[in-house]
């Protein structure tokens, strides 16, 4: 089975309904992270009590999975669909190659092991 690990930045607000949307598709296991980073606007200026900042690292939150490559269009819509507000920092998805899975409790690989 050929499968493919899915890397997704996103905005914070959006991580909780991705995840609700993909579970309801049937995609249950995922890992999530606290990330900062930017894109290329190279961050955000802000102002606070009247003086200007550049925020050039902005929270955003990571999700990954790794998906038989018979799902990877799926999956990468739903997140699209689900994490797009039309703006500048909505993230990116990411798609590699997993050679790859093992689970470690059961000793089961690849397909089975998702």
């Amino acid at each position: 089975m050929k499968m493919k690990k899915i890397e997704a930045i996103v905005r914070p607000t959006k991580v909780d309904h991705v995840k609700t949307e993909l579970e309801d598709a049937g995609f249950e296991s995922l890992t999530q992270y606290d990330v900062k980073g930017r894109g290329k606007q190279k961050g955000v200026v802000q102002q606070w009590r009247g003086r200007k900042y550049c925020v050039d690292m902005l929270p955003k939150s990571k999700i990954e999975m790794v998906v038989s490559d018979d799902d990877v269009n799926t999956v990468i819509d739903i997140i699209q669909k689900t994490a797009s507000t039309g703006e500048i920092g909505d993230g990116k998805i990411f798609v590699s190659p997993v050679e790859s899975v093992v689970r470690i409790r059961t000793n089961e690989r690849d397909g089975d092991a998702l």
